[in-house]
């Protein structure tokens, strides 16, 4: 990342005194979708981190998928790849050939919620992730992406519940936690987002998104130092300074004194018209 923009797929807007869902996520807030369940023996636990190798390995498994279109294994790991290259439709459309050919099945379900997701077709990934898992066969993974999904729709509530499942099954697990913490900021919780994005940075396993995300939090509560320091983890000096300096921007207060000489000059305005108006005279 090399701004505060970050890396979502959402219009940057100033920082208004209702917080919406774009405007956080436009500030930098990830949410962490990936499908990594371990369930499918094949599918790598770790994606590849840098373009040219998600490309390379998006091509992988075009072959794969090409020689068979619909299979499980080669769908799920070709969505998953096209999902990297943030090619989300395609992603979709690949997915859905598995699901035609096997509509039940879990995994593919899974996989198929998080690509809509993705696609921000969000009340059908909705109802997809909602079928991807039974009481009796739970889905850690899949529950953090129905949270994601309710955050983004605005369910708060329900989504922090869909988290807080997904922990008992894979407690301290930093993409759960990363994406409770990112709710609690949504809710403007900020001591609380804090704690869980710290509980999520210090997890083994937690990437580069969740440490973007402690530092966004921070620096929304004025922390700027040690958000600075904090990004500098993964970038340069003058990249992390300038990712604290544009947040600074966004959530700084109007200049008062501006407020007051404009209201004064307002005001005198109002009042020489009062006294200079002619007076009216009854009928």
């Amino acid at each position: 990342m090399s701004s505060i923009a970050f890396r979502r797929r959402v219009v940057a807007r100033k920082l208004g005194p209702v917080w919406l869902l774009s405007s956080f996520l436009a500030l930098g807030g990830c949410y962490d979708s990936d499908d990594i369940t371990g369930s499918i023996s094949r599918t790598p636990a770790v994606m590849p981190t840098n373009d040219v190798a998600s490309s390379a390995y998006a091509d992988e498994w075009k072959k794969r998928y090409d020689a068979n279109p619909g299979e499980k294994v080669a769908s799920i790991n070709y969505a998953r790849a096209l999902r990297a290259l943030n090619r989300y439709d395609q992603a979709v459309a690949v997915i859905q050939s598995a699901a035609v050919k096997a509509p039940n099945d879990f995994e593919i379900l899974g996989a198929l919620g998080k690509a809509l997701a993705d696609d921000g077709q969000l009340q059908r990934a909705a109802d997809v992730l909602s079928r991807s898992y039974a009481p009796e066969n739970p889905d850690w993974s899949d529950m953090s992406a129905q949270g994601s999904v309710a955050d983004q729709l605005g369910d708060h509530a329900a989504a922090q519940g869909f988290y807080l499942s997904a922990l008992k099954i894979a407690p301290n697990e930093p993409s759960i936690l990363n994406n409770l913490g990112l709710s609690f900021a949504l809710t403007k919780q900020l001591p609380e987002a804090e704690k869980i994005l710290r509980q999520a940075a210090a997890a083994p396993g937690a990437d580069q998104r969740v440490r973007d995300n402690l530092a966004l939090v921070l620096a929304l509560e004025g922390k700027f130092n040690e958000a600075e320091s904090i990004s500098r983890r993964d970038m340069s000096a003058e990249a992390a300074a300038a990712n604290v300096t544009a947040v600074r921007h966004m959530i700084a207060p109007a200049n008062p004194w501006k407020e007051i000489k404009e209201g004064d000059a307002k005001r005198r305005e109002d009042s020489t018209a009062l006294t200079t108006a002619p007076a009216s005279t009854a009928e």
